[in-house]
């Protein structure tokens, strides 16, 4: 059972039934033992952590309880944006969110004026701020990264995780998420654990979402423009993601789309941090109905209102397919994927993917009953 504050919360925002990782994981995490858990995407892993993190926490929790780190400023932005909605009635708890392309005086003076329980933040600003003895993490209780593999598998992210780890006391609860987590990143997890509760897919036919429709679409380059067209004419929507590989090609996409009549908006990790935040709340908001995403929101970040994924360009390997398709279709919900190939090397990627998850993905045919994905 959770505070009477969280399950206030949680009815507030109309949860009713846990998902299935809930129900394995925010028992034992709230005894406060390690927990290293992959499970597939959309099915509310972020609430594992912050549930049972905010019902641990002491009434009048010290500063810098806990850390959260991600590996994108959108996705520590949303994070942080759950632990306002779920500690809305504990009021001694107050989150905030450190990433770079923000002036690190404002973090200085906040970590100093009046520091928060959790941060929730990116590796390379949170080490600066480590190392320059502006946040201390004598206190820490609670250390957590979201998408762990994709933190680890990079060699310097991974090395900004461990010098942030070292700084940590000894005695504190440890976990990690993410959809994906092969057998090679598993060891590298534990390194930071001790005896962690453990939940693997290891049936990785079970990865994808039950209620997501997959297609693909075969073509030349040249003909992408125009059928893309076709599709954003004729399949209802009530959010869309098209994701390209290359900040060069989304502003290219952007600009075809917005003569075409589209309202379509376009988001790079090249961007000032402050328009990349602005824009991503436009379309957390619906304000925005078409987004053109490079790899940025490929992970982790959580959009109610997407119902299609529309890859104009294959991804370059099986994990980025299921991250980029699993933005639709989340929790329960029904979504539509639909990818282009273009060539033989797209085409191999599609190989391994029907391999990997033992699922045939058939050519899109000419008309779609929009209750599979409505």
């Amino acid at each position: 059972m959770l505070k009477n504050e969280l399950l206030r919360a949680l009815q507030d925002c109309g949860f009713e039934n846990p998902s299935e990782v809930q129900q394995q994981c925010i028992p034992k995490a709230k005894m406060g033992v390690d927990v290293l858990c992959q499970a597939k995407s959309g099915m509310g892993k972020t609430a594992v952590f912050v549930l049972t993190l905010l019902d641990q926490l002491d009434e009048k929790p010290d500063p810098v309880s806990a850390v959260i780190l991600t590996h994108t400023r959108e996705l520590a932005f949303q994070i942080k944006k759950e632990f306002d909605r779920f500690s809305r009635y504990l009021k001694n708890v107050k989150t905030e969110v450190i990433y770079g392309g923000v002036p690190k005086k404002t973090h200085i003076k906040m970590l100093k004026e009046d520091p928060p329980s959790v941060i929730v933040g990116t590796p390379g600003r949170i080490l600066d701020l480590v190392q320059g003895k502006h946040l201390k993490l004598d206190k820490l209780k609670f250390f957590i990264l979201d998408e762990c593999d994709k933190m680890l598998e990079e060699a310097g992210m991974r090395r900004d995780v461990q010098k942030i780890f070292v700084q940590t006391p000894h005695q504190k609860q440890v976990m990690m998420f993410s959809a994906t987590m092969n057998k090679e990143i598993r060891p590298i997890c534990k390194k930071f654990m001790q005896d962690p509760f453990e939940v693997f897919i290891d049936d990785e036919t079970k990865l994808t979402l039950h209620g997501l429709q997959q297609y693909i679409v075969k073509l030349a380059e040249h003909a992408k423009n125009r059928k893309l067209h076709d599709l954003l004419d004729s399949l209802l929507f009530n959010q869309v993601i098209i994701f390209v590989n290359g900040v060069d090609r989304a502003k290219a996409l952007n600009s075809v789309l917005i003569e075409s009549g589209f309202p379509s908006v376009w988001i790079h990790s090249r961007m000032e941090q402050e328009e990349r935040i602005k824009l991503y709340k436009s379309f957390k908001d619906l304000e925005k109905r078409i987004m053109i995403s490079t790899e940025i929101f490929g992970r982790g970040i959580d959009f109610q209102g997407v119902n299609i994924v529309i890859n104009y360009d294959m991804p370059k390997d099986t994990d980025t397919y299921l991250h980029r398709v699993c933005r639709a279709g989340r929790f329960g919900t029904k979504g539509l994927a639909i990818t282009f190939l273009k060539d033989d090397t797209d085409e191999e990627v599609l190989k391994q993917i029907h391999e990997r998850f033992e699922i045939k993905i058939e050519e899109l045919p000419d008309t779609i009953d929009t209750n599979t994905y409505m």
